[in-house]
């Protein structure tokens, strides 16, 4: 049990980690638009769509990267926010959360 205990730990600093760099990633005029629990609430829907949309398995380029629509992710994430009854969002200021997070998990290798 310690195992799964000590992985959730540190799945929440990780989630801790992204949050705050997304914060910080954010334009000073977004700033205020985003609360942390509409940033953890994001992270959860990134996390999501990565998992389920199939993305993730597309074909990396001679580079190794994979081409993501950011305008697709974007729209994505507004309308679950509407969805699940969070908020109306724009999706060109919730492209800063998905650049936001991606930016960090280069930071991290992934």
């Amino acid at each position: 049990m310690a195992g799964l205990e000590e992985e959730l730990l540190q799945d929440a600093e990780d989630d801790r980690l992204t949050v705050e760099f997304i914060r910080n990633y954010l334009p000073q005029e977004l700033k205020e638009q985003f609360t942390e629990d509409d940033l953890y609430y994001f992270l959860d829907v990134l996390v999501e769509y990565y998992a389920t949309s199939g993305v993730l398995d597309a074909e990396p380029d001679k580079d190794g990267y994979i081409d993501l629509d950011m305008e697709a992710i974007a729209q994505h994430l507004a309308n679950q926010a509407k969805k699940d009854k969070i908020g109306d969002f724009k999706a060109e200021d919730l492209r800063w959360i998905v650049e936001g997070e991606m930016e960090y998990a280069e930071t991290q290798g992934e």
